[in-house]
């Protein structure tokens, strides 16, 4: 499949697959300085969850970087949903602690309560949730809009890899125009890849854009640290030992079998699947990577939640919990992450194409 090629589309019945455009032969890597490392953020999708990722990131900047953003220190960014979101702020300069202001001050818009009638409203929500999906996606676009603006995508100073999926059901990586194959999206405003990647089923509609539909990247690659291994391996000539990743997570829910699986099976026992298969693709993204490049050349910051599981819509749980749980982490990790990170800044990639190609050097 050709990541990182757009189809505009006029005509839904004669449009073209992303994967239509495929590469028949190697991608043509780019040169990379030698005994330079290559460095890797990666934040998985989470919903209100990316709290905690905002908040490790926040605290390394705050202890660290002396407030700086620490998208500035990475060569890559990937992230999905959420982390998408959190990925698109830093790639164009905004430091994790105001991006997690979108989340803490205005959580509660973006994912408000709904009013229950009397002791029906439980049951109400569960037949409503069948038909409908739960919430208007204008809070959240409201606040897009007003940090990002009319940017556009190919205004990034760090190279992004954001998934998402399209209407045609395939999959669909947004890249920033670091590479001579990556044509298109970087005439993308930056809002409609936020809003592209955070599309989740059941919580929001499918979004649309033009002729072109997308849903949630988080259905195909809610940890999307191969993607971005994979990018920067194919698109420059880099050793993979030389890559150095940092992955972080928006807190593990532990799945066990439970005795009604093992006896009965069926839907009504299996409903959490969906958590459970993602959570999983996460563990196997994370080791594939570290088999890639090393295991000592990874960082994955993630914890369990415990108790009842955090919904990705939990708001007062969230803020709660995951902020002081991040600042635990970043106790943890952060001498190690600043060491392997934060030495010296990272150089804005080269843009082939878009509004930074003139200035590129």
């Amino acid at each position: 499949m050709r990541h990182g090629r757009s189809v505009g589309v006029t005509d839904k019945a004669k449009s073209l697959r992303r994967s239509d455009g495929t590469l028949a032969v190697s991608r043509e890597r780019l040169p990379w300085p030698a005994g330079r490392r290559f460095r890797i953020l990666s934040i998985d999708g989470g919903g209100i969850r990316g709290i905690l990722p905002a908040t490790v990131l926040g605290e390394f900047e705050r202890r660290y970087l002396g407030g700086q953003c620490a998208g500035d220190y990475f060569d890559l960014i990937a992230g999905t949903s959420t982390g998408g979101i959190i990925a698109l702020g830093l790639a164009n300069g905004l430091p994790a602690s105001r991006i997690l202001e979108l989340y803490v001050d205005f959580g509660k818009e973006i994912f408000p309560k709904r009013r229950r009638l009397l002791g029906l409203g439980r049951a109400w929500d569960f037949v409503r949730s069948l038909h409908l999906y739960r919430y208007d996606r204008t809070p959240l676009e409201r606040q897009l809009v007003r940090i990002f603006g009319e940017r556009r995508y190919g205004e990034a100073q760090r190279r992004l890899c954001v998934p998402s999926f399209d209407g045609f059901t395939e999959v669909n990586v947004f890249k920033t125009p670091h590479h001579p194959d990556f044509r298109l999206d970087w005439k993308e405003k930056i809002t409609t890849v936020a809003l592209a990647t955070s599309a989740a089923p059941t919580f929001f509609s499918v979004y649309q854009n033009g002729n072109r539909q997308f849903s949630d990247g988080g259905v195909w690659a809610n940890n999307p640290v191969m993607i971005g291994l994979v990018d920067a391996l194919t698109c420059n000539d880099l050793v993979p030992c030389n890559v150095d990743i940092l992955s972080l997570g928006c807190g593990e829910q532990e799945m066990r079998v439970t005795s009604a699986q093992l006896r009965f099976g069926g839907m009504l026992h299996w409903r959490q699947i969906i958590s459970s298969a993602m959570n999983l693709a996460s563990q196997n993204a994370v080791g594939q990577a570290g088999l890639l490049i090393g295991r000592q050349n990874l960082i994955r910051i993630d914890a369990p939640l415990l108790g009842k599981p955090v919904a990705l819509d939990d708001v007062d749980r969230s803020v709660a919990e995951l902020q002081p749980l991040g600042a635990r982490l970043a106790d943890r990790y952060g001498q190690d992450v600043s060491n392997r990170f934060f030495a010296e800044p990272a150089e804005p990639y080269r843009a082939f194409h878009g509004p930074r190609t003139v200035t590129a050097t």
